[in-house]
């Protein structure tokens, strides 16, 4: 089952904003996943590594914009309503990541 784990990853960075954004802003669903799919921009910072892609390499921590200080700026973001869809993307990146790395961990 591991060599799904990438492939559900990317999967779920499609699906859950598009359900997120269905369910949350059912009036104008197609701009907010389209902005929090912008939102998946963030995974630049993985050309700041070594090798740039790593499917076992949890990215929580390990660059700029998956770090503890960039989450709670992510976190600030939700309470600015020109910035909350984007922030909203961007946490549900960071929780998507985070699951991903304890599904790594998982025996």
């Amino acid at each position: 089952m591991m060599q799904f784990r990438p492939v559900v990853h990317l999967l779920l960075h499609l699906i859950v904003p598009g359900a997120v954004s269905k369910i949350a802003y059912s009036d104008r669903w197609l701009k907010a996943w389209i902005i929090m799919m912008l939102a998946m921009l963030i995974d630049l910072d993985h050309l700041l590594a070594v090798p740039i892609y790593d499917p076992n390499r949890c990215s929580i921590g390990s660059h700029p914009l998956h770090s503890y200080a960039a989450m709670g700026v992510y976190g600030l973001l939700t309470a600015v309503p020109a910035t909350r869809i984007l922030a909203i993307g961007l946490l549900i990146h960071i929780g998507l990541d985070m699951v991903d790395c304890i599904w790594m961990k998982w025996p």
